[in-house]
């Protein structure tokens, strides 16, 4: 039985090394700005601010719009998709403010984690389905990187050997289905 692999074009590889190299730089990190709009919720709310669109955009333009020095500790920010289609108050899209920056914008792409039936109150992630077509319009809309997040729960008989092989293949998949 012949076995045939899927390699990255030379072009794809020299991209995904230069993001990759750029993103690890030394002195440098990623700013988690991905927070769900009842994540970000819970911060409003800690500063006596109503949860609204306009609220939201407007902390997150406060983020990026800050000092042009920031891109000096930052290589890249994990947008969230609402925040992906944002736009400072002069038009701007997010994406372009922090492009201008030198900063490289990512999104977050899985969708949540879900009951690993079977297991000890363990979970895997869910989103694959559609990330390939996700992904493809992501980079359309210029991201250059994605984050995913899968939870292992540590505990006397967790993380089971099922959630370790679960959440490693999804991991894989997810890392493959990126790469593309």
């Amino acid at each position: 039985m012949t076995t045939y692999f899927n390699y990255p074009s030379k072009e794809l590889q020299e991209e995904l090394s230069r993001l990759a190299r750029a993103i690890v730089a030394p002195g440098k990190g990623i700013l988690a700005a991905d927070e769900s709009v009842s994540t970000m919720g819970k911060r409003l709310q800690d500063i006596g601010v109503e949860n609204t669109d306009e609220h939201r955009r407007l902390y997150r333009q406060l983020l990026f719009s800050t000092d042009p020095k920031v891109a000096e500790n930052i290589s890249g920010v994990i947008l969230f998709h609402e925040t992906l289609y944002q736009k400072a108050d002069d038009g701007t899209p997010f994406v372009e403010l922090l492009k201008k920056r030198g900063i490289i914008p990512g999104i977050k792409v899985d969708k949540g984690v879900v009951p690993l039936f079977g297991s000890e109150d363990e979970c895997t992630t869910q989103g694959l389905d559609d990330l390939a077509a996700r992904c493809a319009q992501y980079k359309k809309d210029g991201c250059d990187f994605a984050k995913w997040r899968c939870v292992l729960k540590i505990g006397k008989n967790t993380p089971s050997y099922q959630s370790i092989l679960e959440n490693a293949n999804v991991l894989a998949r997810y890392a493959s289905i990126c790469q593309s």
